[in-house]
C-alpha cells in the first residue's frame, strides 16, 4: 500500500483545490428536499389504508373497495400534480402460474417527467402500491421462514381478506407519489418515471414485466431507486431506528448497482444531513426480493431503500395499520430518494472507460478497460470517453480506493480532460473510476475500471470427439 499512500498525498492538495466543484450543493435540489411534505404522505398512507386491501385479485369494480379502486386513485393523484406528468396504466394479462393461482389483469401506475436535454436517459423511483394478508388453510403447517408463509395459504380468503399494507408498501407508494407531487414542479435534463408496482406480493411480477421490456426495448435506465417497506421506525420488537434507512445492492463490488447505493450515501450526506443512508452490500434482506431484483438482474442499476427495523409480526397481516407508522420516518426516506433522483437527474451521463473489441468468427467481442500501466509500467493511466459531453461540464474526478475499503477513499478532479496518469499508483492494487461533474456540482455515477469475469473454455485433447 505504500504506493497508494504515497499517490494520495500527492493528489490531496489538488482534492482541495477542487472541492468546491465536487462537493458543491445545488440550491434546486436542496429547495426540492425541503418540500418533501410528512402531512402529505400520511394522507396518502391514510387514504391507501382505506381501500381495505389492495390485493392483487381483490375487488376491481368498486369505487371504494379493493386494488381497482386503489390504482385508479393513484392516477388519478399522478395526473392532478402537473400536466408535464405523462399518467398510464402500464397493464398486463398474466396467466395463472406459480403463485398466480388465476388469470389476472395487473396494472402498473407509471407517471412519466419527461427530461429536457438527456430525455432518453431514466431516473426510476418506484414503490409497490399492492398488499396482502395471508389465510391460511385449516390445517396448514405452521410457515418456517419469509418464502414459506404462502405455502398453505387459502388463496381466495387471502384475496379479500383485510390487508391495510401500511409499511409494506403504502409506504414506498406514498413516497413515491409525494416526490411525482414536488418534482415535477421542476426541469430535470433526464427523464424521471414515477412508478406503483402491482403484483409484487405474488412474486415481483409487475416490476419484471417492466424490467423485461426495458430490456427489450434497450431504454437507457441509469437508476431505479426502489422503496419497501419505509412505513416504521419501531421493529417488532421494540427496537427504533428514525435516522437511518438501509439501502441494498447487489454484487460485485463494481457492479452499477454498488455504484448506485454509494452515491445514495454521498447524495444524502449532502443533502439530508439529519438521514444516514446505510449500504447494506447484499441483495436484499438475506433470502428475499423486492421490485428492484428483476431491474438488476436485466443490468440495470437498482437499489431498495428498507426500514432496518422492521415488524415482521405485522406484515402480510391485518395488523400492518398507520397506527404503527411514522410518516415522519417515510419522508425523511423519501428526502433522501429526492437527493439522489434530482443529482443524477441533473448531472451529465457517465464517462466510458471502456472498449468493446470487434467481434470475429472465433473470438467473441470482449470488453476492455481503457486503464493500463502507462510508459514506464508503474504508472496508472486511465483513458475516458463522453460521446455527448453536457453543454454545462465543469469537468471529470478520478477516484480511488484500495481493493479492501467499501467506499472511495482519494478523489482528484481533473478538468476537461479525457485522460490522466497518476505517478506511482499500482493498478493491481487499487480500484479506480470516473464521473463527470457539471457547473452547479450535480455528480454522474461513478465509472469504474473493472476486468471482465474469466471466461471458462474447454481444452481440446488430442482424439477426442467433438
Amino acid at each position: 500500500m505504500k504506493n497508494f499512500t504515497l499517490a494520495a498525498l500527492l493528489l490531496w492538495g489538488a482534492v482541495c483545490a477542487n472541492a468546491q466543484v465536487s462537493g458543491k450543493v445545488d440550491p434546486m435540489v436542496q429547495k426540492i428536499v425541503s418540500e418533501v411534505s410528512a402531512e402529505k404522505i400520511a394522507g396518502n398512507l391514510k387514504k391507501l389504508e382505506a381501500f381495505g386491501t389492495r390485493g392483487d385479485f381483490s375487488d376491481t369494480t368498486s369505487k371504494d373497495r379493493g386494488i381497482g379502486a386503489a390504482r385508479q386513485w393513484i392516477y388519478d393523484e399522478f395526473r392532478s400534480y402537473s400536466p408535464k406528468l405523462e399518467v398510464a396504466f402500464d397493464s398486463y394479462q398474466v396467466k395463472k402460474q406459480g403463485r398466480i393461482w388465476r388469470d389476472v389483469e395487473l396494472m402498473n401506475v407509471v407517471a412519466v417527467l419527461p427530461g429536457t436535454t438527456q430525455p432518453e436517459k431514466r431516473i426510476v423511483i418506484s414503490g409497490h402500491y399492492d398488499s396482502l394478508n395471508i389465510i391460511r388453510r385449516a390445517g396448514a403447517p405452521a410457515p418456517g421462514g419469509e418464502e414459506s408463509a404462502v405455502v398453505g395459504m387459502d388463496n381466495e380468503k387471502s384475496a379479500d381478506a383485510i390487508a391495510p399494507g401500511v409499511s409494506d408498501d403504502a409506504s414506498g407508494t406514498s413516497a413515491v407519489m409525494e416526490l411525482a407531487r414536488v418534482m415535477s414542479q421542476y426541469k430535470f435534463e433526464k427523464t424521471i418515471v414515477f412508478v406503483a408496482f402491482a403484483g409484487e406480493e405474488i412474486g415481483l411480477v409487475g416490476a419484471s414485466l417492466m424490467a423485461e421490456k426495458a430490456k427489450l426495448e434497450k431504454q437507457q435506465i441509469e437508476a431505479v431507486l426502489n422503496n419497501d417497506i419505509i412505513g416504521n421506525d419501531v421493529g417488532g420488537d421494540g427496537q427504533t431506528a428514525n435516522r437511518l434507512v438501509n439501502v441494498y445492492s447487489d454484487d460485485p463490488n463494481d457492479s452499477p448497482s454498488r455504484a448506485l447505493a454509494r452515491y445514495v450515501k454521498e447524495t444524502a450526506e449532502r443533502y439530508v444531513p439529519g438521514m444516514k443512508a446505510n449500504p447494506i452490500f447484499r441483495a436484499d434482506r438475506f433470502g428475499r426480493g423486492g421490485d428492484h431484483t428483476p431491474f438488476a438482474a436485466n443490468g440495470f442499476a437498482a437499489v431498495r431503500f428498507t426500514t432496518p427495523v422492521e415488524n415482521l409480526g405485522a406484515q402480510h397481516s391485518e395488523r400492518d395499520t398507520f397506527d404503527k407508522a411514522s410518516p415522519s420516518y417515510t419522508a425523511m426516506v423519501a428526502k433522501v430518494n429526492a437527493a439522489a433522483a434530482a443529482s443524477l437527474a441533473l448531472a451529465p451521463s457517465a464517462p466510458a472507460v471502456a472498449r468493446v473489441s470487434q467481434a470475429t468468427a472465433t473470438t467473441p467481442a470482449r470488453v476492455q478497460p481503457t486503464l493500463a500501466r502507462g510508459k514506464t509500467m508503474y504508472d496508472a493511466q486511465l483513458r475516458w470517453t463522453d460521446p455527448k459531453p453536457a453543454a454545462d461540464l465543469a469537468g471529470y474526478s478520478i477516484v480511488m480506493r484500495s481493493t479492501t475499503s467499501a467506499f472511495w477513499e482519494t478523489e482528484i478532479f481533473v478538468g476537461k480532460v479525457n485522460e490522466y496518469t497518476l505517478p506511482g499508483v499500482n493498478i493491481d492494487t487499487v480500484v479506480l473510476g470516473v464521473k463527470a461533474i457539471d457547473n452547479d456540482g450535480n455528480q454522474s455515477l461513478v465509472a469504474a475500471y473493472v476486468t471482465a469475469p474469466y471466461a471458462v473454455r474447454h481444452i481440446e485433447l488430442q482424439g477426442e470427439k467433438k
